[in-house]
């Protein structure tokens, strides 16, 4: 990084929290400020995992925002899950909120109906170290920034380090064919491995794709027009996920969904699961032995040498209907300014791990080391779908659990020749080739 960069997080984290929050939050404006017309803005978020994350813009950065520029912010909290429903009846109406957070691919599904941010983009991007490049698979779209990227709210394995230890390992197996022997010793222990194979919303891609793009296979060519399911790559995979399955974990994994890892982790019933860094933090609040043993790896590797893991990215959109599209960009490139943009990282931990290398290195990466393995899978992570572009195609496999069925049907006994077939057979229906 460059000094600069550096001498932003030079203090702890408590004191660039409490720097940001007070007079330099509004250097982002010289003597243009309270230019506009405009007296309102509205952005729409889903409720956060982490409340000091929302409390920390509603006490701290919109009100700093209308002291400089005397333009209101009104930060829209959606119940969790129901995001998507407010954003899509936003979009189709034409009215609502001026701004809006993004999860995954909504910015290629609402593409039309969001303005070109590019500009914000890259000042954003020189003024805080540059992008990681994973962050901008989600957001492009046709070769335009329709959303600026924010954070990742990353997937990774969590492993109870005692009953490892206890098994014969000091660290996390680096390879799917390790982890398949130290899970099988677990297993016979009486703490099995448990990953969701179920219709869940992230548990189950989180370690599905990444096993099958570490064993060289994939859904789709880059062209997005070619299908590429049926390798002897996607086989391997298919026959590891098998194995994992039969010698590492219970039968009920076919059927979980998201809560369910969390349940059986909390109630101690399994010794690693794949999840977003919610459950240390759950931990640590309510289940503080049980925190005291949880540990985060990146995923394995596979044969090819290399580990991937899911991309699960924030971003922020403006809608085209605003009234003032200058004031919402001017909002949102103030938001992305290293005063404001860090302090928010900061208020929410690590949970939303930035794309912003400038951050590679702030305080809070420095609080529990636990942490850090979530900001380096950053690098190695991809969009369901990769490595062909972000679609509506690739989006509809998804929401059909094409992958997932094809490995969850594997493990509850059909053969790997009929699961690729099906997945080959759906994958042409929906990318409408032949």
């Amino acid at each position: 990084m460059a000094g600069s960069e550096r001498n932003i997080f030079a203090g702890s984290r408590r004191d660039f929290l409490k720097a940001a929050a007070v007079g330099t939050v509004g250097s982002a404006f010289g003597p243009a400020a309270g230019w506009s017309a405009t007296k309102t803005l509205s952005l729409m978020h889903e409720s956060s995992f982490i409340k000091a994350y929302d409390q920390f813009f509603q006490k701290n950065l919109a009100p700093a925002y209308e002291k400089a520029t005397g333009i209101k912010v009104n930060y829209e909290l959606a119940s969790v899950g129901g995001l998507q429903t407010r954003v899509a009846t936003v979009a189709e109406t034409g009215s609502g909120p001026d701004l809006t957070l993004n999860f995954f691919t909504w910015p290629f599904l609402y593409n039309e109906k969001y303005l070109d941010v590019g500009g914000i983009a890259k000042e954003a991007g020189e003024k805080n170290g540059g992008w990681y490049d994973a962050a901008k698979e989600a957001v492009i779209v046709g070769g335009t920034w329709k959303a600026v990227p924010f954070g990742n709210v990353g997937q990774l394995m969590c492993w109870r380090q005692d009953w490892f230890h206890e098994a014969g390992y000091d660290k996390f197996p680096e390879t799917w064919d390790e982890l398949l022997e130290a899970g099988t010793k677990l297993k016979a222990a009486g703490h099995p491995i448990g990953f969701e194979l179920g219709h869940g919303f992230g548990d189950n891609h989180g370690w599905l794709y990444p096993l099958l793009w570490s064993y060289g296979g994939k859904e789709m060519e880059p062209d997005g027009k070619t299908v590429a399911i049926d390798s002897d790559e996607t086989a391997r995979a298919i026959d590891m996920a098998r194995k994992l399955f039969k010698q590492t974990m219970n039968e009920e994994v076919l059927g979980w969904t998201d809560a369910n890892n969390n349940k059986a982790w909390f109630s101690e019933q399994i010794c690693c699961t794949n999840n977003a860094a919610s459950i240390l933090f759950v931990a640590k609040r309510d289940f503080p032995d049980i925190a005291k043993v949880t540990q985060h790896a990146l995923n394995p590797k596979g044969p090819t040498g290399q580990r991937f893991h899911i991309l699960a990215p924030w971003s922020h959109s403006i809608f085209t209907h605003t009234p003032d599209p200058e004031a919402a960009r001017e909002f949102l490139r103030w938001l992305m300014q290293p005063e404001q943009v860090g302090a928010w990282y900061a208020s929410a931990e690590t949970y939303y791990a930035p794309y912003l290398h400038a951050y590679d290195n702030a305080p809070m990466w420095s609080t529990d080391p636990r942490w850090v393995p979530y900001r380096d899978s950053i690098a190695t992570s991809h969009l369901p779908g990769w490595p062909a572009p972000i679609s509506r195609a690739s989006s509809e496999s998804v929401a059909k659990y094409v992958v997932v069925d094809m490995f969850a049907k594997a493990c509850a006994g059909a053969s790997t020749k009929d699961v690729i077939a099906q997945a080959v057979a759906q994958l042409k229906q929906i990318y409408r080739v032949a």
